[in-house]
């Protein structure tokens, strides 16, 4: 069996518990034998790119595939499996999807009535580039991996896409699906959100430019390293 140490980013909320327990229990299906942890860094708030970075360091460091995964989504095992055996010499961050479904309540409940994903209702995220990335460290490092200075929720993850484009290529998708349950949407507005939006509109401004990219990489690495969980 194909081996990845698969990282939740998780801080409990009573809406997406009950995704959180359906995530872990297809993972065990999935990747029989495989650890499976959830992490978060304590940042206030919580801070998922951080998450992410941390997971990397922690559960690559010896050279093995980490699979970063939302509380919410689940990826078709043929795709992941790909994914994990592609990651380890690609030299690029593997998506094990090229359709993001979101089921929403409607498919969500489908789902917990035991119909089988495939099945379900859902509408097509068109572009989504989160839910489950696949990557080693060394990969994760050579683009920067997440900046950590988006807060709350918005954005790090598009920023990121940006970045492994500008300085690797575009991440390498596979033919399939990942499947995201449905919670609580999280609040898309205020202080963070706004800092967010405008953070991103520098990485659009990069796009394409590898050494203003990296320029920016360096700049956010110092502002990184100065914070912290609870800042």
């Amino acid at each position: 069996m194909t081996s990845a140490t698969v990282c939740i980013p998780w801080r409990p909320q009573p809406s997406r518990i009950d995704a959180f327990e359906r995530v872990q229990e297809h993972y065990r299906r999935v990747l029989p034998g495989a650890s499976i942890v959830p992490l978060d860094t304590g940042h206030v708030p919580f801070n998922l790119a951080a998450c992410r970075n941390e997971a990397v360091r922690r559960f690559g460091a010896d050279g093995g595939v980490v699979v970063l995964t939302d509380a919410d989504t689940m990826p078709e095992e043929e795709p992941l499996l790909a994914a994990i055996d592609g990651a380890r010499t690609s030299g690029r961050v593997h998506l094990p999807y090229d359709e993001y479904h979101w089921l929403g309540s409607a498919g969500s409940a489908q789902f917990a009535g035991g119909v089988p994903l495939a099945a379900c209702e859902y509408e097509l995220v068109r572009g989504a580039c989160s839910g489950v990335y696949v990557t080693t460290a060394s990969t994760w490092a050579a683009h920067g991996g997440q900046d950590e200075r988006f807060r709350g929720w918005g954005y790090e993850d598009a920023a990121w896409n940006v970045a492994h484009t500008t300085l690797l290529g575009a991440p390498i998708r596979h033919t399939g699906s990942v499947y995201a349950l449905h919670h609580v949407a999280e609040t898309r507005a205020g202080v963070h959100f706004d800092a967010n939006a405008a953070l991103m509109e520098r990485y659009r401004a990069a796009s394409g430019d590898p050494s203003a990219m990296a320029s920016l990489l360096d700049e956010r690495s110092a502002e990184n390293a100065l914070s912290a969980p609870g800042f």
